[in-house]
C-alpha cells in the first residue's frame, strides 16, 4: 500500500504562482510513478503530469505545458507540483496519485491504484 497525503491548496490570483506538495509512504519512493490529477466541479478528473521517479521522466497534459511543473525531493520522499501563470480554468481540487508497476508512464485514471485526499485550487480572475 501507498499512503499519498497533499498539502498547498489555497486561492491564488489568476496569473500567481501556487506549489502543491504531496507526501508518499508505504513503498520505495524509487519504484514510484507518481501523478497529478484535477477534477473541477462537475467534470472529470483530469490527468495533469506524471513522472516516474526512478528515471527522471516526466509526461505533461497540453493545458499546463510550459506553466505547470513536477518535481520530487527522493530524500523526503515528496513530490511537488509547481503551477505558474495560473487561470481560472485551472480551479479544481488537485489529486495526488501513485503506481508501484509497470514501466510506463501512464496518462488514464485507472492506471494509477493510490490517491490522495485532494486539495482546492482556486484561481480568481
Amino acid at each position: 500500500q501507498v499512503q499519498l497525503v497533499e498539502s498547498g491548496g489555497g486561492l491564488v490570483q489568476a496569473g500567481g504562482s501556487l506549489r502543491l506538495s504531496c507526501e508518499a509512504s508505504g513503498r520505495t519512493f524509487s519504484a514510484l510513478t507518481l501523478a497529478w490529477f484535477r477534477q473541477a466541479p462537475g467534470k472529470e478528473r483530469d490527468f495533469v503530469l506524471a513522472t516516474r521517479v526512478s528515471v527522471d521522466s516526466t509526461t505533461y497534459a497540453d493545458s499546463v505545458k510550459g506553466r505547470f511543473t513536477i518535481s520530487t525531493d527522493n530524500a523526503r520522499n515528496m513530490v511537488y507540483l509547481q503551477m505558474n501563470s495560473l487561470k481560472s480554468e485551472d480551479t479544481a481540487v488537485y489529486y495526488c496519485a501513485a503506481r508501484d508497476r509497470g514501466v510506463l508512464i501512464p496518462t488514464t485514471r485507472t492506471a494509477y491504484d493510490y490517491w490522495g485526499q485532494g486539495t482546492q485550487v482556486t484561481v480568481s480572475s
